[in-house]
């Protein structure tokens, strides 16, 4: 292929990593391109007030954070596209990136497509998404003023989303599967003193009432102890139940964890069969289990847009 239609870098996801490495390989003069995915601006795209990023003494909005960052990176030389990875082969090289419409070849690679929502599968469910079924309480919270609505889900998005929606809801119910919830001690403490939050534990959603109306109406929901099964008339149901890897693109070619996350060296260098494998660096929640904060996402990003200027400069580029 011609060398001049061959990038230095690209990148993707377009969150908090994805954009450092972008701000940081832009300045270097990389150019690098940034594929913004299917769920651009990643997980503080949908996330309210974010109080201990450095920098904000009285925090900032995530969505306003991410834009911020986006128009760093522009700022200094990167490409932002709006584009989904149907596959990828990194026997080649340069690498060979498949958009469906396009096929793009890179000398490096860094991969900060994160980690999408869970959801609870249910047919129902499914066939309500956008109709009162949501993952996003940023997005879909202002449409539901003064009704009662639902969060599912025992952790510290959960409660997240909760305390958030009390913002427009007259009521919000926090169900959860388990009798414990696995939320941080603050994060559950803020969700119990809240006067608008209810909680449901040892529950679970058996189906989503409203397909026929596309709308939601209520869920049928089941006493795990008790067996015994209730309605909840709720006008939505928003969903708080973790996330899933966004690399199953790299399957068989990089080393992916039980759960599907990419297994990493020295924090950003991505193995395949243990070993590291060069010019391919990961960065963000898609490697990062352990911290999953905006802040050691940025640094990932960084550590992983040195890393290629450093690859490529050892490479005579």
């Amino acid at each position: 292929m011609p060398e001049n239609n061959t990038r230095d870098t690209v990148i993707l996801g377009s969150g908090c990593s994805g954009l450092t490495a972008a701000i940081y390989a832009a300045r270097s003069n990389l150019k690098p391109l940034v594929l913004e995915g299917h769920e651009p601006g990643g997980q503080l795209s949908i996330t309210t007030l974010v109080e201990n990023f450095p920098g904000w003494p009285d925090g900032i909005q995530g969505p306003e954070l991410i834009e911020n960052m986006k128009k760093q990176a522009v700022r200094f030389g990167a490409e932002l596209r709006m584009a989904h990875l149907a596959s990828v082969d990194l026997t080649k090289h340069p690498f060979e990136l498949n958009l469906g419409n396009e096929i793009i070849h890179t000398r490096t690679l860094i991969i900060a497509s994160g980690a999408s929502a869970r959801w609870l599968n249910l047919p129902s469910e499914q066939a309500l998404i956008g109709h009162g079924v949501s993952s996003c309480a940023t997005c879909d919270g202002f449409f539901f003023s003064g009704k009662e609505i639902a969060v599912i889900g025992g952790g510290d998005s959960a409660m997240e989303e909760a305390l958030f929606l009390t913002r427009f809801a007259s009521k919000v119910t926090l169900i959860n599967r388990s009798e414990h919830f696995r939320a941080s001690k603050i994060m559950l403490e803020r969700a119990v003193a809240h006067p608008n939050i209810e909680f449901l534990s040892s529950t679970t959603v058996e189906e989503v009432l409203g397909v026929e109306e596309k709308d939601v109406k209520g869920l049928r929901l089941k006493n795990r102890v008790t067996g015994d099964e209730f309605i909840l008339h709720v006008s939505a149901m928003f969903l708080g139940i973790g996330h899933i890897p966004n690399a199953s693109a790299f399957k068989g070619m990089l080393d992916l964890d039980e759960d599907g996350y990419i297994l990493t060296q020295n924090n950003v260098f991505p193995t395949l069969n243990g070993e590291p494998l060069p010019g391919v660096y990961a960065c963000g929640d898609i490697q990062d289990r352990r911290y999953r904060q905006a802040i050691t996402a940025a640094g990932s990003g960084c550590m992983a847009a040195l890393e290629v200027e450093k690859y490529l400069e050892e490479h005579g580029r």
